[in-house]
């Protein structure tokens, strides 16, 4: 409309398409900053002065928990400053929708010419930086890896206890979100947005943070708890709630009400209608929350280095303790097969999803191709 009006690409990217795609680009800036005020590894391997790292620091070298306490409380003040500042720039009765139904249209396809040559090429470039390079690198080192006398069985231990904590994880952060889930679907109003709110705020902090507070009761309340399997998963479940949590709900908004008050009128009660109707109805998002927290909680690093059972590595802890001292060919098999285990829920996501542009039976569907309307049966 506003092309047809006689405004130019420019003006109309600017007045029109980012004003209406703020929200997003908003929330979008939201994650990054707060994953970068959360993230351990990549600046712990980079030896990059962080609020994380100075928190794991005092508190693993040093054993100053006054120290750590303070830092992370600095941490976490400065991820709620984030969030408030992220809600004021939400305009108040903005508005984002369409002012029509509009018209359904085919989105016009461009040509490059010859210069699709040049964008292939860059593409492939790109491909083989991202991905062809760590490849490449981590297979050399692994083979040196895997040359040392018992790393195959370092690794497989590793492997077990990554795989064992990440089920756990999963377990507990489902059991948790399945109730909270169908109560915000079912139940909308303002303790189901309090409730929401918090578990995305909890989400919002980094693992460090949360590691810590559980060692704090751990040690002060829960110490037969304390370095076991069941209160890192509990850190898993507080850090990744929302993940299962917006599934769940999703999942339970668009399964049909009535069905449950059909199956209540017809003499079954509450725990046979939510075990016969309601869960089978919200199982596709279950499983799909299951899976992402699952991925979350193998690759989670900090709150696992704090709360880990004595004795117990993960991929990820072996993977750090390898490249703090520059052991890189120690590390390479941890990260191939933290790569692997962790692409695994990545694929079925994406095959569940049908992100990877297929039909229920795999045959590829043309972008250009209409779909085929149903035939007329004639009487």
């Amino acid at each position: 409309m506003a092309r047809s009006l006689g405004r130019g690409p420019w003006t109309t990217l600017f007045t029109v398409t980012l004003p209406q795609v703020r929200p997003a680009i908003a929330a979008g800036g939201l994650l990054a900053v707060l994953y970068a005020l959360s993230d351990f590894g990549a600046v712990s391997l980079l030896r990059v002065d962080t609020f994380t790292r100075a928190v794991f620091t005092a508190l693993g070298s040093g054993f100053d928990r006054i120290g750590a306490l303070s830092l992370a409380s600095v941490l976490v003040l400065l991820t709620l400053l984030v969030l408030v500042i992220e809600r004021s720039t939400r305009r108040r009765g903005a508005r984002y929708a369409r002012t029509g139904s509009g018209v359904r249209r085919t989105a016009p396809t461009h040509s490059l010419g010859r210069a699709r040559w040049v964008a292939g090429a860059a593409m492939t470039i790109v491909s083989l930086v991202a991905l062809g390079v760590p490849a490449a690198a981590m297979a050399r080192w692994s083979v040196r890896g895997l040359s040392r006398p018992g790393s195959i069985g370092e690794v497989i231990s590793a492997a077990s206890g990554s795989v064992g904590l990440s089920l756990a994880g999963a377990l507990v952060t489902t059991a948790l979100a399945i109730p909270v889930g169908l109560y915000v679907a079912r139940h909308p109003g303002r303790l189901a947005r309090l409730l929401e709110q918090a578990a995305y705020l909890a989400h919002g902090l980094p693992g460090v943070v949360v590691g810590l507070s559980l060692v704090f009761l751990g040690v002060s309340v829960l110490l037969p708890l304390y370095q076991t399997t069941w209160l890192l998963a509990f850190g898993y479940a507080t850090l990744f709630l929302p993940l299962v949590l917006a599934a769940v709900a999703g999942a339970a908004a668009q399964a049909p009400p009535g069905l449950e008050e059909v199956s209540r009128s017809l003499g079954e009660g509450p725990a046979r209608t939510w075990s016969r109707v309601t869960l089978p109805l919200t199982l596709p998002g279950v499983r799909a929350g299951a899976a992402l927290v699952f991925l979350a909680c193998m690759k989670e690093l900090p709150a696992t280095l704090l709360l880990r059972p004595t004795g117990m590595d993960t991929l990820a802890t072996r993977l750090w303790s390898a490249t703090e001292v520059q052991r890189y060919a120690e590390a390479a098999p941890y990260a191939v097969l933290l790569v692997l285990l962790a692409a695994l829920p990545t694929w079925l996501l994406t095959v569940r999803t049908g992100a990877a542009g297929t039909r229920e039976r795999g045959h590829p569907i043309p972008a250009s191709q209409p779909v085929p309307e149903p035939a007329k049966v004639e009487p």
